[in-house]
């Protein structure tokens, strides 16, 4: 989020309880942000020889929102980081890690993916850059491929991605439903991915069902009833697709104000295709995210500005489907908080990368490499109202990757080249 603008979130069990983190930082031994003492029981593990350390901070480092720290150190300790500074100021640790002279970051949040999916839309891509237009339609092939997959095959693709979207630095990630669109294959997709991410969102609401398409008053029913009562304990979010196509206004307005009386919380498909209600809807229901948000009018925008709704930009959505690019600096320039994220799904971008997304926001959508890489990062923790994730501060989770070069410029100065060399998640290294 815009740096100094508070950020109304929902308790989440998986964020560090804000009593025990100032106890944390009212332990640090100076203002350079020094560990306390370790416990016994818990190794503590100094990585040093870091070229530039991104913490997303401004009191840490260069006061910039990156908080850059030259030169730099962190300590992790269990699961979390508990100091950052100059590598001759770092205390002494347990364990060493060189980092090399590269640049360490917060781990990727990816908070927008459709992972839970079976099928292939190949030819469908290949039909639409050859020339014909993109439309929602093409999700009811992968709904009719997703039912007929086992639990066993969904979950095998899931974790197929998960794990490609890890070895690029994506430590959190989102992903929806969406793609079952019945009462059993909906909560069986929310189950499935609620075994590997906290950020469930429910999104029967992806589009009518084609079992209601000659009543989709009826669908909106099942949405906001059995199918809601079946989705809600799986999940922590609810979304729906407000567009041309999908849902209309007042259909979201009746899907998401039933979801937030089941407590979950709104995110909202919005303004993809063309103008519609989808951002004003979001923040006058206080939605975590508008995503999407590619054709706004300057009301949209100053009501983004104005609440605490992120709108969370998509790139890969339009490098697939050919489509106006969002604009990142009108929103940027007003005020707006801005995330990035991959939107990774099977027909409409289906990319895990949000360094290429980074790319592509700093060539075709007017950000600069420090706005892309903190839209990636703590943009994202903030579009889940995350305070734990998406920074590298002490009280935060030890979430970061290693970088084959010197800056973070590199992300989008060298595009497409493979460039994260250690991905660490909860103080552990895991690739």
């Amino acid at each position: 989020m815009t740096p100094g603008r508070p950020c109304a979130r929902p308790a989440s069990a998986s964020e560090p309880d804000p009593t025990a983190e100032k106890a944390t930082k009212d332990a640090m031994s100076n203002a350079t942000n020094v560990s306390p003492a370790h416990s016994a029981s818990t190794a503590s593990t100094l990585i040093t020889n870091i070229a530039v350390l991104v913490t997303n901070d401004p009191s840490l480092g260069d006061s910039s929102p990156l908080g850059l720290i030259q030169d730099a150190a962190v300590v992790i300790e269990g699961d979390r980081v508990v100091w950052t500074g100059e590598s001759s100021k770092a205390p002494a640790t347990d364990n060493r890690v060189d980092a090399g002279g590269r640049a360490v970051l917060p781990g990727f949040v990816d908070s927008h993916s459709h992972l839970v999916f079976a099928g292939d839309r190949t030819q469908e891509f290949n039909a639409r850059v050859s020339g014909r237009p993109y439309s929602a339609g093409g999700i009811r092939t992968t709904v009719a491929a997703t039912r007929a997959a086992t639990d066993g095959e969904l979950e095998a693709n899931l974790t197929r991605y998960l794990s490609e979207a890890l070895r690029q630095g994506t430590t959190t990630f989102e992903t929806k439903s969406g793609y079952g669109l019945t009462v059993e294959d909906e909560s069986r997709a929310l189950r499935i991915a609620s075994a590997h991410t906290e950020e469930v969102t429910y999104l029967g609401a992806h589009i009518v069902s084609p079992d209601y398409a000659d009543d989709p008053a009826a669908y909106v029913a099942l949405v906001t009833g059995e199918m809601l009562d079946a989705c809600a304990p799986h999940a922590r979010w609810i979304d729906v697709f407000c567009e041309k196509g999908a849902f209309d206004g007042d259909q979201a307005r009746a899907i998401l104000t039933a979801g937030k009386a089941k407590g979950l919380y709104p995110r909202v498909h919005a303004n993809q295709l063309s103008y519609g209600p989808g951002v004003q809807l979001a923040v006058e229901l206080d939605a975590a995210s508008a995503d999407h948000c590619t054709h706004l009018t300057d009301a949209d925008v100053d009501a983004l500005a104005n609440s605490s709704t992120v709108a969370t930009l998509l790139p890969g959505a339009e490098f697939s489907t050919r489509a106006e690019w969002p604009n990142a600096r009108r929103l940027l320039d007003a005020g707006a908080t801005v995330a990035l994220s991959t939107d990774c799904n099977p027909g409409s971008s289906f990319t895990s990368s949000v360094a290429f997304c980074i790319a592509l926001a700093v060539r075709d959508m007017g950000m600069t490499p420090d706005e892309a890489l903190w839209s990636a990062t703590a943009g994202g923790a903030a579009a889940l109202r995350r305070t734990d994730i998406g920074r590298l501060s002490p009280g935060a989770r030890a979430d970061l990757m290693l970088l084959d070069a010197p800056s973070h410029v590199h992300l989008a100065y060298r595009p497409g080249v493979p460039l994260v060399t250690q991905v660490w998640r909860r103080g552990e290294r895991v690739v």
